[in-house]
């Protein structure tokens, strides 16, 4: 069975489909039907991803995937939450500015924070019973960038139990252990129900 994942970006098209190959499944990319990225309407992490991924159903005729991810600070009452991608809306290094920016002054547990990521998996547009799963990985927002790996809050985030940014991490050091992953592997025993 091959599953439509409602992303153009690449990175994320690799590790759907680590996971995918180990159950015999197929992931394709929406670009390849020429499905354009769905309007982000929703106020959650859900709403988005079920969105995307009921968008991309609809338009292919075919089970897909989606997620939706970003970064939470709660002492800035949960942003960059579902605006992580567009806080600044000039991109990662500015994005990057305006939460060190918005953390001035606030030190210790007032710097927590967690990346999220919720993956929706429908097997029809109007699918009443979609497949849901998060993970969060949490840590706190350094004060000064570090590193040139990975992307968007990567250079700010340190994980707990580590002294190095997520950009400083090797990427498989990174991909095994963060929200996304986390979100993976909480799919991967309900794919079998689902299927």
């Amino acid at each position: 069975m091959a599953f439509v994942l409602a992303s153009n970006n690449t990175g994320k098209l690799k590790e759907f489909e680590r996971l995918f190959s180990t159950l015999g499944l197929e992931v394709l990319p929406q670009a390849q039907f020429g499905v354009e990225d769905a309007d982000e309407t929703g106020l959650s992490f859900i709403e988005n991803a079920l969105i995307k991924a009921r968008h991309a159903s609809e338009q292919t005729n075919r089970p897909a995937m989606a997620d939706d991810s970003g970064i939470v600070v709660p002492a800035l009452n949960g942003a960059p939450g579902i605006y992580s991608a567009r806080y600044s809306g000039k991109g990662d290094a500015a994005n990057n500015t305006k939460l060190l920016q918005a953390l001035d002054g606030v030190e210790g547990a007032g710097r927590s924070a967690f990346y999220v990521a919720v993956i929706a998996l429908v097997k029809h547009p109007n699918d009443p019973m979609p497949i849901i799963a998060e993970g969060r990985w949490h840590g706190r927002i350094a004060e000064t960038p570090a590193g040139n790996g990975g992307f968007g809050y990567d250079p700010l985030f340190i994980p707990e139990g580590f002294d190095i940014t997520a950009a400083e991490m090797t990427r498989d050091e990174k991909q095994s252990l963060s929200h996304r992953a986390i979100a993976l592997n909480a799919l991967a025993p309900q794919l079998t129900d689902f299927l």
